[in-house]
């Protein structure tokens, strides 16, 4: 028995050729990427070039060559590849701890929830915990001073404090998803290995290495664009200037010292958006040759 057009939902057309209704499914999700994804997108690319008066310009982007902007840029890229190459790293080897462990076992049913959480919570919430914790009168602040050890807490609204932060959610959304890289490899290789005369490292050299190195960039650029694209924590630690991008565009936009840049804050998006479309980019390439090796490895 065999299953026709019409029961899926096709029609005819001329020649007796028929086409699906089936993409009408996918409307709801184009409608909503549209309104909330490519029409923004769309008009800050537009006033990017334009002045208040809706005339074209490039003074906008001229502007981002001034040192201040310059160097936010700078610190917003070296912020993102540190959190995001300190968070690659720890967050590997914590996904490699829970595989290692039992599939069904309370450790890792325990530690994949709380990433699951902790990868989600940003904000207020965070940079007030933190604060709470390490800021110049925070309780482990205020511990470790009892015992000797001033550290005064200042360090928390600097760039440095901002990376510390930024690990709190980058290692749990590097265990997410870097895992099922690491549950794709399987036994046999590293059994095959070793009868052949290998020793751990020829394994991790030779085999599982070359295998993850590309989950492992493509994660890493996952949780680069995640922080660079990152601001309510970093506004609610550092309230005044704007050391990273994402702070810069709200000076623009809210300061009333200077008038009218709401279109330099357009700039400045524009310029985030080119850095994060060739982010991803590069990842969704490196997650198409790991989705091809991942197929074959669960057949």
């Amino acid at each position: 028995m065999t299953t026709t057009d019409e029961q899926l939902g096709g029609r005819p057309t001329r020649g007796g050729r028929r086409f699906s209704l089936s993409w009408l499914g996918s409307v709801p999700f184009l409608a909503y990427v549209s309104i909330f994804l490519v029409l923004p997108t769309g008009i800050v690319v537009v006033e990017a070039f334009g002045d208040g008066a809706g005339r074209p310009t490039l003074a906008n982007l001229t502007e981002l060559g001034e040192d201040y902007l310059r160097s936010a840029f700078v610190n917003s890229l070296e912020l993102s590849l540190t959190s995001s190459v300190i968070g690659a790293v720890i967050g590997a080897l914590l996904s490699y701890a829970v595989v290692t462990g039992r599939p069904d076992g309370l450790l890792r049913r325990s530690v994949t929830s709380l990433c699951g959480v902790f990868a989600q919570f940003g904000g207020v919430m965070l940079a007030f915990a933190f604060i709470a914790t390490v800021g110049p009168e925070g309780l482990l602040t205020a511990l470790l001073a009892d015992a000797g050890w001033k550290t005064g807490g200042a360090w928390l609204f600097t760039l440095d404090g901002l990376t510390v932060v930024y690990l709190y959610f980058q290692i749990p959304l590097m265990v997410l998803v870097f895992t099922p890289a690491l549950e794709g490899l399987r036994p046999q290789w590293r059994e095959a290995t070793e009868s052949l005369g290998g020793t751990t490292w020829d394994y991790w050299r030779h085999v599982a290495g070359p295998i993850l190195l590309p989950p492992f960039l493509g994660s890493l650029l996952l949780l680069f664009a995640n922080a660079f694209s990152a601001f309510a924590t970093a506004a609610a630690l550092i309230s005044q200037g704007g050391v990273i991008v994402p702070l810069q565009i709200r000076q623009a936009l809210t300061s009333e010292v200077v008038l009218g840049r709401e279109n330099v804050a357009k700039a400045l998006a524009l310029g985030m958006i080119v850095v994060v479309a060739v982010v991803m980019a590069l990842q969704a390439l490196l997650q198409r040759r790991t989705s091809r090796w991942l197929r074959g490895s669960t057949r």
